[in-house]
C-alpha cells in the first residue's frame, strides 16, 4: 500500500499529539513508522509501552534481536532504524551486517542471541532445540529467553506495520544484505 499517509501532528488525537511532542524532544523528530501507529487512538502508546518496557536484555542486546528479526522479515524501515541505533550502541558496520545474518563471530554470547532471534522468527516461534540449547550454554537464562521472545514479537509488530503500509524510510537506508555479500 504505497500511498499510505504518514499523519502529521494536527491529524492525530490529542493523546497522540502529546506522544509526538515527547518523541520530538527525545529523538529530535517523529519517525514515520511511529507516526503511522498514530492512525490508531491507542496503538502508538501501546507499542511504545511494550517497546520501552523493562527487560533483562541491555540496549545493545536488544539491537541484536531487532536486527536479526528485521532481516528475516525483510523490513527495510526497521533495518535502517536499527542500523543507526546499533551504531549508537557501539556496533560497527561489519558487526551490524553479521548480526543481521543471525550470528556474531566477534561475541559468542551475542551470536547465540542473534541465532535464537533469527531461528524464532524464521520458524514462527518454534525455535529448534539445538538453538535453544546453544543459547543456554553461552550463559543466557530462562528470563533472557522469555524476554527475547517478547522482543521478537515487539519487532515483528513494527516489521509488519511497515511491510503493510510501506511508509517512507526516514533513516539512512540499510542496503539489502544479499547485495552486500557479493
Amino acid at each position: 500500500m504505497s500511498n499510505f499517509n504518514v499523519p502529521k501532528r494536527e491529524e492525530v488525537s490529542t493523546a497522540n499529539q502529546a506522544i509526538f511532542d515527547n518523541l520530538e524532544k527525545a529523538v529530535g523528530f517523529v519517525p514515520n513508522l511511529y507516526a503511522t501507529y498514530a492512525h490508531s487512538e491507542n496503538a502508538l502508546a501501546n507499542y511504545l509501552a511494550l517497546s520501552n518496557a523493562k527487560t533483562s536484555l541491555t540496549a545493545k542486546e536488544k539491537e541484536v534481536v531487532n536486527l536479526a528479526v528485521s532481516q528475516v522479515n525483510n523490513c527495510v524501515y526497521c533495518l535502517s532504524a536499527h542500523t543507526a541505533i546499533g551504531k549508537m550502541n557501539g556496533f560497527n558496520d561489519d558487526q551490524i551486517l553479521e548480526l543481521r545474518s543471525g550470528k556474531a563471530s566477534f561475541d559468542t554470547k551475542l551470536s547465540a542471541l542473534a541465532g535464537l532471534a533469527k531461528n524464532l522468527t524464521e520458524n514462527r516461534g518454534a525455535a529448534s532445540d539445538a538453538v535453544v540449547e546453544n543459547f543456554f550454554n553461552t550463559g543466557w537464562t530462562k528470563e533472557n529467553l522469555v524476554d527475547t521472545i517478547v522482543l521478537v514479537g515487539d519487532k515483528t509488530i513494527s516489521n509488519y506495520l511497515h511491510k503493510t503500509t510501506n511508509v517512507p524510510v526516514d533513516f539512512p537506508v540499510a542496503q539489502p544484505l544479499e547485495s552486500l555479500e557479493v
